[in-house]
């Protein structure tokens, strides 16, 4: 255990070996944006059409958001140690399915224990670091944690394109047993256990709520997406999401132990900072799932050159965040909060302009712009959030940031998405006359497999491609000022209800000293995944 002025003797080999866990975790996600054209690929993948590589997305990262703090709970009962190994094993067999898997399907599923581990993970490394460091050496702990998934953002796109430049697709997943190995061995050795003497209750039906009820949502705007809007099943599966998503709240609402306390969302200042993240992270990440296939096929980049063009976003975070929170100091949070959602909206609306011969320097241009404000959206928007919350509740607020986030990204992969596809198919149906009724179905589900369908065609199959570059262009466009809609609400939200200044009373060290010491680990994740997004 940390005491005042000293803490464990080994914490800083202990942080080290926390950051190695967290690492792979962050780096992982970012790595499978690049590998989503080769999955993609009859020959080279899998064959997974646009509708399954949005649930291999989102099956990670529904069930990290849903079970985060219920993995939370579990450490604080039954060991940190404990909870962390099992999230890592679980991660580490999670990957090496994923990386042999033979089938979309399998490959869904799989990534769905993916997020059961990382879910396992994350609330674990930080409840630990809290645990071995005092009070004074805590925030410059937390500070290199978060600095590990800042580096995972930054590095994931170009490990991935070199993985992918000399390995099968697999090998994204493969590269993290090696690693998961070593960090079993090093916690076992390093890491001491700890554990809650009065752990807080699991709140199961809340969780069972909010998961299925995601997942029913997602699952009918994908399914919509993918095979029309006019069919019974899609709504009937928004309509059970939502109303499963609507109980979630009225049983949160009345049990003494909620995994949600929707209490907070009652001050504007808190809702209205929550809101800009979720809607900021649901524009941003539903424009990279677009992103890499424009790159990979309209543009004909390899993975490690689209990789290598994605750089800009992650730079200009690494760059930018560490001066936003000065910045807030200055000009306070609605201030820096609405500039860093107003080059979020520019930005994505600058992709409504992207042809099929936009010059690569616009692109980059246009991701680091985005970075650029993605990396002044979250400090300020977490200023208000503290400055909302008393000091004792500020960890709560800070697990309510991280999971909306996790949701908002969900959400906005599988809602742009769909306006992708929808429109695609609508675009590329011309071209499609003559071909055969199986080759007409795999054309119009994705641009990959029009251009499958052309490369079988030989050179009659050019007039498919260039039809289905200009589909996807088209609807590429639609999903951009989809995103930079979803972004501008988000500007007008934060102009609305986010305080000018910061609460002068509100004692920002009191506020770091609370939530290092609150005894779950579940408000400390989000505080630490928000400085490393920043």
């Amino acid at each position: 255990m940390a005491r005042a002025g000293h803490g464990h003797p080994r914490r800083w080999t202990i942080l080290a070996v926390l950051v190695v866990a967290l690492l792979v975790v962050v780096l992982d996600n970012t790595v499978l944006n690049v590998a989503l054209r080769t999955i993609a690929d009859p020959v080279l993948g899998i064959g997974a059409s646009q509708a399954q590589l949005q649930w291999a997305i989102n099956a990670y990262t529904l069930v990290f958001a849903g079970l985060l703090f219920a993995a939370g709970v579990l450490g604080d009962r039954y060991g940190r140690r404990r909870v962390l190994l099992a999230g890592l094993a679980l991660f580490g067999l999670a990957s090496l399915v994923s990386a042999y898997a033979q089938t979309p399907a399998q490959l869904i599923g799989a990534r769905a224990l993916m997020g059961l581990g990382a879910a396992g993970i994350m609330p674990s490394t930080l409840a630990i670091i809290s645990n071995v460091f005092d009070p004074v050496e805590r925030g410059r702990a937390i500070g290199v944690w978060a600095s590990a998934v800042g580096l995972g953002i930054a590095i994931g796109p170009v490990t991935g394109g070199t993985l992918l430049e000399y390995f099968w697709w697999g090998s994204v997943f493969l590269i993290n047993v090696p690693i998961i190995t070593v960090g079993v061995v090093l916690v076992l050795l390093v890491v001491p256990e700890s554990r809650d003497p009065a752990p807080r209750r699991l709140d199961l039906a809340g969780v069972l709520l909010s998961v299925v009820g995601l997942l029913a949502l997602v699952y009918g705007i994908i399914d919509g997406g993918e095979r029309g809007f006019d069919r019974p099943v899609v709504w009937l599966a928004v309509a059970v999401g939502v109303g499963l998503l609507a109980w979630f709240v009225r049983h949160e609402r009345r049990t003494d132990q909620p995994s949600l306390d929707i209490r907070l969302f009652s001050d504007p200042r808190f809702s209205a900072a929550i809101a800009a993240i979720g809607l900021a992270f649901f524009a941003g990440l539903g424009t990279l799932f677009f992103l890499t296939f424009y790159l990979q096929l309209v543009r004909g980049f390899s993975p490690l050159q689209a990789g290598l063009l994605m750089t800009p976003f992650a730079v200009a975070q690494l760059v930018f965040a560490p001066r936003s929170a000065a910045m807030v100091r200055r000009f306070g949070p609605r201030a820096v909060c609405t500039v860093g959602l107003s080059l979020v909206t520019i930005a994505l609306a600058g992709y409504a302009f992207v042809g099929v011969t936009t010059p690569v320097a616009l692109l980059l241009a246009l991701t680091f712009v985005q970075g650029m404000g993605m990396a002044n959206v979250v400090p300020p928007s977490t200023e208000s959030i503290m400055s909302s919350l008393p000091p004792q509740r500020a960890g709560v607020g800070s697990a309510v940031s991280n999971t909306f986030r996790q949701v908002g990204g969900a959400l906005g992969v599988a809602v742009l998405g769909a306006v992708l596809s929808a429109v695609y198919r609508r675009g590329v149906s011309d071209a499609l006359d003559g071909l055969s009724e199986p080759a007409r179905r795999e054309a119009a589900e994705s641009i990959s497999g029009a251009y499958g369908v052309a490369a079988a065609a030989g050179p009659e199959g050019a007039h498919l491609i260039e039809a289905a570059n200009e589909a996807f262009v088209e609807a590429m466009h639609w999903a951009a000022v989809g995103s930079a809609v979803v972004a501008a609400v988000g500007t007008a939200v934060v102009l609305v209800s986010l305080p000018r200044r910061a609460n002068p009373h509100h004692d920002r060290s009191a506020v770091s000293s609370a939530e290092a010491e609150e005894v779950g680990p579940p408000p400390r994740v989000g505080r630490g995944v928000r400085r490393g997004m920043r």
